[in-house]
Parts: C-alpha cells; structure tokens; sequence
C-alpha cells in the first residue's frame, strides 16, 4: 500500500448508473442471504484465480460507502490510530488494568486523557510491549553464565549472585532511584 491510501481522502459520487448497479447487486444480495448462514465476501481480479476473500468488517464498509455515492454524497475515508482503554491495554499486555495506570503514571505509557478517561494509541501500547520484550530479553542474556563441566557450583551461584546484583543496581539507576 502506498502512503496516499494512509491520508484522509473524500470520494465523490460520479458514475451513477455504475454505483446504481453496485448499490443494486449489494441490496439483493443483503436480501436474498436473510436467514441463511454465514455468507462469503470475495473481491476477485481478473485472471481466473484470481481472488480473495474479505472480512466482513470490510464488506460493510464497502457496503455503506457505495449506498452513501450511490445517494449523492461524499465519502470520506480517514484513517486513524484505534485509542484503547486501560483494560484493553492491560488486556494486551498481559497485565492488570491498575498496573497500566501506574506505568501512565510513572510515564513509561503515554496516554491521552478525554475527560476523566485514559485512552492510549496502540501504536504507543505495541512499542511499549516490544521495548519491554527487549528488555526482558537484554536481563536473560545479562544474566546468563556458561558453564563447563569442571566448574565447581558454588563459584557459578556466586557469580550469578553477581550478576543479579548488578543487573538490579542498573535497574535502580535506571528508575532514577
């Protein structure tokens, strides 16, 4: 996909009698499937295999975009970022909903506040979820000793006492504590 499809664009209602077929293929079918079970959206090209099948979600966008140029109107397609609330993201995260709220606090989750609700980009959520993945993956790797065979336990337990303790002191300073 191009960059042009990501800004907002507005469509205008021309070709009539082509959106009037459209709308009428759409309305009929809509009719005719009442009842029956799931149906199958397909957007198909022009070779003979040459298809794909679209998720409903995107069928009733197309559905409601051609009822509306078929009336004469405008269409106007503007994507955005989805906002998620508290619960979603800690739901993402694996979280609870009050540990998400601390770390909005704390600011290491941005957020937009609309009224007394906290509502945070996914993109923001996705890039705060796979920094913290580096970081848990950085500690393991931190924390990991080779070991031979020869090597006495009591020298590897204190060097990973050591370790700890270091990795904990980085994560002190860190926190600014």
């Amino acid at each position: 996909m191009t960059a042009e499809f990501l800004e907002s664009q507005t469509y205008l209602p021309d070709e009539q009698e082509q959106l009037a077929s459209v709308a009428s293929f759409l309305d009929a079918h809509q009719t005719m499937r009442r009842g029956r079970l799931q149906a199958r959206y397909l957007l198909v090209g022009a070779e003979e295999h040459d298809q794909i099948e679209l998720p409903e979600a995107l069928h009733k966008v197309l559905v409601q975009a051609v009822a509306a140029l078929a009336a004469g109107k405008a269409v106007t397609i503007s994507p955005t970022m989805p906002k998620l609330t508290t619960q979603q993201a800690a739901d993402l995260l694996g979280v609870s909903r009050p540990t998400v709220i601390r770390l909005i606090d704390a600011g290491e989750l941005a957020c937009e506040r609309i009224g007394n609700r906290r509502k945070i980009l996914l993109c923001d959520l996705l890039a705060y979820r796979e920094a913290r993945r580096q970081r848990q993956y950085q500690a393991i790797a931190d924390t990991s000793v080779d070991l031979s065979e020869d090597e006495d336990p009591a020298t590897v337990n204190e060097r990973l006492k050591r370790i700890r303790k270091e990795r904990a002191e980085q994560s002190r300073k860190a926190a600014g504590h």
